[in-house]
């Protein structure tokens, strides 16, 4: 069977990041995509322009509207865009702990908008880290999350890694990509220890919706019953191919978009 993954996240006109990013990179890893809307936004490949919350109800009544009816096998969560938001998306998934979730804790967007308020970083903590399987934080929102410096070098991100997991996530992927130098490292943390994994930078400024992609993808590879290390490296190496393949694309004048479907077309 094919599995079902949902989406709860905002939404991106533009189509590089937030919910249409995430239903791309599930259908590029053949499974089948559902999306719960947390927001609308006014963006594009220059950044956000304005952002419309819809209300923590009608979310809830989204939630249970897909649980009532359909078989999940994973869940992505990225933007959640206030403190009401997070809660209510909680409270919705506690009634469903046996789903893993994948938590992308979303706070600035690639042109430096903030989407996150401080009381919703609070509620993240607080209601959904408890329930995260995985939590996939670049560096910065690590030392937000833990009111730390951001990260520069790798024993800072091993620190940073287990101090996430004691506020109650099961695992956490510390994004590299803001460290310096050529090398793009990202750092398993679990229950077992940490993992590296190992990957090169690609110069290109096309970066927009990337970590969306990749917490979409490791949730894809989980709902297909991969264990966590390996779900993990497959989305990284899905998301470094479409990376590389993004300038087959032409979308926008700034920060332009993954290209999702890199090993599909031709």
């Amino acid at each position: 069977m094919i599995a079902n993954i949902l989406s709860i996240a905002g939404s991106d006109p533009s189509g590089g990041a937030g919910i249409q990013a995430d239903l791309k990179t599930f259908s590029a890893r053949g499974t089948y995509g559902m999306a719960v809307l947390t927001a609308l936004t006014a963006q594009n490949t220059r950044g956000v322009t304005s952002v419309h919350q819809v209300p923590s109800a009608f979310v809830a009544e989204q939630i249970a509207a897909i649980f009532d009816d359909v078989s999940v096998s994973a869940i992505k969560i990225g933007m959640i865009a206030n403190a009401n938001i997070a809660v209510t998306v909680a409270d919705s998934l506690r009634h469903h702990v046996e789903v893993p979730v994948v938590l992308d804790p979303v706070m600035v967007a690639k042109g430096g908008h903030r989407l996150l308020p401080e009381d919703a970083v609070e509620a993240l903590k607080e209601h959904l880290l408890p329930l995260a399987a995985l939590l996939t934080p670049n560096l910065p929102e690590a030392a937000a999350l833990l009111d730390e410096d951001v990260a520069n070098d790798r024993a800072a991100m091993i620190a940073q890694g287990k101090a996430l997991r004691g506020l109650g996530a099961q695992a956490v992927l510390m994004k590299g990509g803001h460290l310096e130098g050529d090398d793009c490292p990202d750092l398993l943390v679990t229950a077992e220890g940490h993992h590296w994994l190992e990957g090169e930078r690609i110069d290109t400024a096309n970066t927009h919706g990337t970590g969306c992609t990749l917490s979409s993808a490791i949730a894809a590879e989980i709902g297909k019953g991969l264990s966590l290390p390996e779900a993990v490296a497959e989305a990284k190496a899905y998301v470094i191919g479409a990376i590389a393949a993004s300038d087959k694309l032409a979308v926008g004048s700034g920060h332009g978009p993954t290209h999702h479907f890199h090993a599909l077309w031709s």
